[in-house]
């Protein structure tokens, strides 16, 4: 009930004209990059966190949830109409729902996504109002070694979760914390590596990084590896609607879907793709008509989707209750919360109850802009995908570098910006993930504060780390987070590539 009461005074602020405008255009810029292919919700928060230097905190990071909502939307069209997934998620949906267009059924496929995508919201938006606050009693007792304990499994979470390679993640965290550690020490009040630049004093900007890494690195990917045909959109036929055996087919799926992604999101297992793949496999073990699967089951589509939505709510569990971002979107809206001044963890929902419990009840509010906005102007997000990819990137450079600019007017910034972008563009060359740095340069100053002083209180001794059940289990955790990522990845992949041999068999 207390939870209850919380959401109803989050639903009077968010339901003010300014934030429901600001969670409108989070929404629609969300579903826009989720269609266009290869620009994520990631790259498009890390784009306007220089742009909203200075704004008022709550619209923004409503802008910012929406966006990461709308982005987990919009990658079913791109994916269904042009197999092209723009985000790895949404690699499944492209497996079936790719095959239902092309046999005519790209309407039944894109309402169930669209169906299942506000389902599984909503209910796992709930859950999140429900569960959030008794993890928050929990992180009220932590101590500085919890705290370091918690930073550690943050650390871990990222490493293994984001990429291909565990090695590849911790090499790419290991850069982010050696980027924190520029400017003066805390403690001491000594430079760090700051090579005699005065602006190098403060730190590193985490708005110049996110940007340039994500931004610019992407952009100059896209540049680098472009290809020289031409993707073809599969055009609608038919009615948008579902029948009455697509609808028995598919409602069972967006529940379970839900029921996968929602733990999987909240938990560092490795981001919304393993429940994707899970949500998939489940479907076609329970299915009536598992021979469908391959060529165009409307369950693979409405089951996956589901999962995927649900995996966006369940990842801003630990992001607001503990500071801990399990995707690379959360990790960019750790970064905005930085940005005005506030620190995700059990404290904000003490001192700044307003905007937390407005930012969960707008996301409701979103969710239903969400439906409104997707079947009936599927058209306008196709003609979308005619954007030549040179002016879309362009224009994304053009506003990375104004925005930064805007934010930071200085030529050492401006040098940064173009160091770190090329930075990014070789990690992702060489498959390294790029969430992780981020992470690194945000935790890393904390990491290292919260240690200092549990050593500081047992004077010097490191058994301390683990002398409390709370740090010795969360140290447990991190050790389960570097292994069972792995074992989802390998089973989700496994999966998948059975299923696609299957089809080319």
């Amino acid at each position: 009930m207390e939870a209850l009461s919380f959401l109803m005074q989050g639903l009077s602020v968010a339901m003010d004209p300014m934030l429901l405008l600001y969670a409108l255009i989070g929404v629609t810029l969300g579903t826009a990059v989720g269609v266009l292919p290869g620009i994520g919700p990631a790259l498009t928060v890390a784009l306007l966190l220089p742009v909203t230097y200075g704004h008022d905190p709550a619209g923004s990071l409503i802008m910012f949830a929406g966006i990461y909502y709308g982005g987990m939307y919009g990658g079913s069209t791109t994916s269904i109409l042009l197999n092209t997934p723009g985000e790895s998620a949404s690699i499944i949906t492209a497996l079936e729902g790719n095959k239902m267009a092309r046999a005519g059924r790209g309407g039944p496929a894109l309402a169930t996504a669209a169906i299942g995508s506000f389902i599984a919201g909503l209910i796992a938006t709930l859950a999140l109002a429900f569960l959030a606050p008794y993890v928050v009693k929990v992180a009220l007792a932590f101590g500085p070694r919890d705290y370091f304990a918690l930073m550690c499994l943050s650390f871990i979470t990222v490493s293994s979760a984001f990429g291909d390679s565990a090695r590849k993640g911790l090499i790419s965290l290991f850069i982010g914390l050696s980027l924190a550690l520029v400017g003066i020490d805390q403690l001491t009040g000594q430079a760090r590596l700051a090579f005699g630049v005065p602006q190098l004093l403060d730190g590193i900007e985490v708005t110049t990084l996110a940007v340039a890494m994500f931004a610019l690195g992407e952009a100059f990917f896209v540049a680098g590896n472009r290809a020289t045909g031409d993707d073809q959109v599969i055009a609608i036929k038919g009615s948008v609607w579902m029948t009455a055996q697509d609808w028995a087919r598919s409602w069972k799926a967006w529940l379970r879907g839900t029921v996968i992604g929602f733990p999987i999101g909240a938990l560092p297992a490795g981001g919304a793709e393993i429940g994707t793949f899970l949500s998939y496999a489940a479907e076609k073990r329970l299915s009536k008509h598992p021979e469908e699967f391959g060529n165009g089951a409307i369950e693979g589509v409405a089951g996956p989707e589901a999962a995927n939505n649900a995996s966006a709510a369940g990842t801003l569990v630990p992001l607001l209750t503990l500071g801990l971002p399990t995707s690379a979107t959360a990790a960019i809206m750790l970064a905005g919360f930085q940005q005005f001044g506030l620190q995700p963890g059990p404290l904000l929902f003490v001192t700044n109850p307003q905007l937390v419990w407005g930012l969960i009840a707008s996301l409701l509010i979103a969710n239903c802009m969400l439906l409104v906005l997707n079947l009936p102007l599927i058209g306008l997000w196709v003609r979308l995908l005619t954007i030549p990819k040179p002016w879309l990137y362009a224009g994304i450079m053009v506003f990375a570098t104004l925005g930064t600019i805007g934010a930071n007017p200085s030529p050492v910034e401006l040098a940064m910006l173009l160091i770190f972008g090329l930075m990014g563009y070789l990690m992702r060359v060489h498959g390294y993930p790029i969430a992780p740095v981020v992470v690194g340069l945000i935790l890393g100053p904390m990491a290292e504060q919260q240690l200092r002083r549990a050593l500081s209180i047992a004077q010097g001794d490191v058994l301390t780390l683990v002398g409390s059940p709370l740090s010795a289990t969360l140290l447990a955790f991190s050790v389960l987070a570097l292994v069972v990522p792995m074992v989802l990845r390998m089973r989700g992949k496994g999966q998948m590539l059975s299923q696609l041999a299957a089809e080319e068999d």
